[in-house]
């Protein structure tokens, strides 16, 4: 992959819709997403489809630092909004059940463990981070009741592409139909969904990942998360890193398809995410995944929204 100029000058259709915004206008004040480990696994970790997991996938499954399975829901919350308050001066809460597959048990403890998160003051809302292939009538029929009933509600689901030979290259455990299926599945019930992809996976054109980012348009998703393939520590991803055989993208490269991706979906898409991040001691590769703050005026610069 060979470094682009970041010279580019675009005519964006409408501005930016980020999800902190949008928060912002509903709740009329700053709203900061808490992420929890509520002790939950996947199905492709618990020998259901593997053991092993995606390929990316770490040992945490993406949870922050204070989301210790070993503390209480609220304890967790409690932790997390203090670092929120100091760090970002946020005056108000999602509860975001991050950690793994948070679809991924009885609807009777999703329950109680949801509840417990709306328990804790300032909390006004969830987030639920899923898989498709785990979300059965029982548990929509659970989710649609919080969606219909919360100030704010959204499932996350982990797409990463629309491409089959990706989903099976990086161990996915489902195929594309097994996505569409539950899409369609939640939009007849209503419910807001932000879909999560992954732009560089191995193998992947630059044109797929943009095939994947018009479906999700062509689907009428409300949001997305957009992430860089990163290498974490103790993935099989890393084993191929370290032979050659995944490549990375340099910097200003992500950049540029970033705000390529943005002249196709602005105005008609929420952005929950621009890029990805990684534990600190967990991180191999690429450094710039450190250079968040960098990154993401380069694209806002780039983008022309300064």
């Amino acid at each position: 992959m060979n470094s682009l100029s970041l010279n580019r000058k675009v005519k964006h259709r409408a501005p930016l819709r980020t999800l902190g915004e949008g928060l912002r206008r509903q709740f009329g004040c700053r709203v900061h997403k808490v992420s929890i480990h509520a002790g939950l696994t996947c199905p492709n970790r618990d020998g259901t489809l593997g053991t092993s997991g995606c390929v990316y996938c770490g040992p945490t499954g993406s949870a922050a630092s204070w989301a210790d399975q070993e503390m209480t829901i609220t304890d967790q919350l409690r932790c997390g909004m203090a670092h929120a308050k100091k760090r970002f001066h946020a005056d108000r809460f999602i509860a975001y059940f991050q950690a793994f597959t948070n679809t991924f048990a009885p609807a009777r403890r999703l329950q109680k463990l949801w509840d417990e998160a709306l328990a804790v003051e300032e909390v006004v809302g969830l987030s639920v981070g899923t898989r498709p292939d785990c979300l059965p009538e029982e548990i929509l029929d659970l989710v649609q009741s919080y969606a219909q009933s919360l100030p704010y509600f959204c499932l996350e689901i982990g797409l990463q592409s629309i491409h089959d030979k990706t989903l099976l290259r990086i161990r996915r455990g489902h195929d594309f139909t097994c996505f569409a299926d539950a899409l369609d599945r939640i939009q007849k019930r209503d419910i807001p969904v932000c879909v999560h992809i992954i732009l560089g996976l191995p193998g992947e054109s630059r044109q797929e990942m943009m095939e994947t980012v018009q479906a999700l348009l062509d689907w009428g998703v409300q949001g997305v998360k957009l992430h860089h393939l990163h290498i974490l520590k103790g993935t099989f991803l890393e084993q191929e890193y370290l032979k050659g055989d995944v490549r990375l993208f340099e910097m200003d490269e992500y950049i540029h398809l970033v705000c390529e991706i943005l002249d196709l979906i602005a105005g008609r898409m929420v952005i929950h995410r621009f890029m990805g991040e990684a534990p600190e001691n967990l991180l191999l590769a690429p450094s710039w995944t450190r250079k968040k703050n960098e990154v993401l005026a380069a694209i806002y610069r780039e983008f022309g929204e300064t």
